[in-house]
């Protein structure tokens, strides 16, 4: 029981998080500062912090599932819950695997590359650089990314 209670805060503190910096964070940035190239600079800032978090969420989960695994044994002869048990920590591991990847991909793959850009830009900002197109592409796959992390992380919390 207090694995599970365990598992869940953690979900929500990774999901929370994932919500709170993508969707109430980095949009007020951009709506309530005139200056867009600081917004970004400082939406950055967040979303870096926001991945280091999801890591350490991401290894606190698989942990709990690995500590938790010997409770259910699952296998040809075991009754429906066992077998349901050892179902749910397989789905588990598999959105917390995902989850984790998106986050890898992102801040370790795409965050440089876009940070890369913003330095060589000018002073009005890569959307105003030569990089636009590329910049925007690549946000586009980071946005895209954080949305299917965000979506997990919805299913995560009600999976537990």
């Amino acid at each position: 029981m207090l694995l599970a209670r365990t598992r869940l805060l953690v979900a929500t503190l990774w999901a929370g998080s994932i919500w709170t910096v993508g969707y109430l964070a980095a949009p007020t940035l951009f709506a309530t500062l005139s200056d867009r190239v600081l917004a970004g600079n400082i939406a950055a800032n967040l979303f870096a912090h926001q991945a280091w978090l999801s890591m350490a969420c991401a290894l606190v989960m698989l942990a709990l599932l690995w500590v938790g695994r010997g409770s259910e044994t699952g296998g040809i002869f075991a009754g429906s819950a066992a077998n349901s048990a050892a179902r749910t920590r397989r789905v588990l591991l598999i959105i917390v695997a995902i989850m984790l990847a998106c986050t890898l991909i992102m801040h370790f793959g795409l965050q440089p590359i876009m940070a890369g850009l913003r330095a060589t830009a000018g002073p009005g900002g890569v959307m105003e650089g030569a990089a636009h197109n590329e910049f925007g592409i690549l946000h586009g796959i980071s946005s895209s990314l954080y949305l299917v992390q965000s979506l997990l992380a919805a299913w995560l919390v009600i999976k537990q």
